[in-house]
């Protein structure tokens, strides 16, 4: 039987999250944290920043559709429009860095 929050993954019991854009569970691990500083996400690459956490898929898919379905406000409970272009610009860069070919 599978414990309550848990997901197997590679033989392990893993924590599980629910990505804010596409509303998939996964791995914890497969997702990025995002917190909330003053009006603007940002991405919380070590885990450690204080306060109420979001996951989302690592892909510019899940942010636009976490935008288009305003997942932020509800997810750090918060009125009102917040700023991501830090989390696009981490993104973004990372889509860049994976689409390079060595030369």
């Amino acid at each position: 039987m599978r414990q309550h929050g848990k997901l197997e993954y590679g033989g392990h019991a893993a924590p599980q999250r629910t990505c804010v854009g596409c509303r998939v569970r996964t791995a914890k691990s497969e997702l990025l944290r995002l917190v909330l500083v003053e009006d603007h996400v940002v991405p919380d690459l070590r885990g450690r920043l204080p306060g109420r956490g979001a996951s989302l898929h690592p892909s510019l898919n899940c942010l636009e559709l976490a935008e288009r379905r305003r997942a932020f406000s509800r997810a750090f409970r918060v009125a009102g429009s917040l700023d991501v272009s830090r989390v696009r610009a981490h993104l973004e860069e990372d889509h860049e860095m994976s689409c390079r070919t060595p030369s």
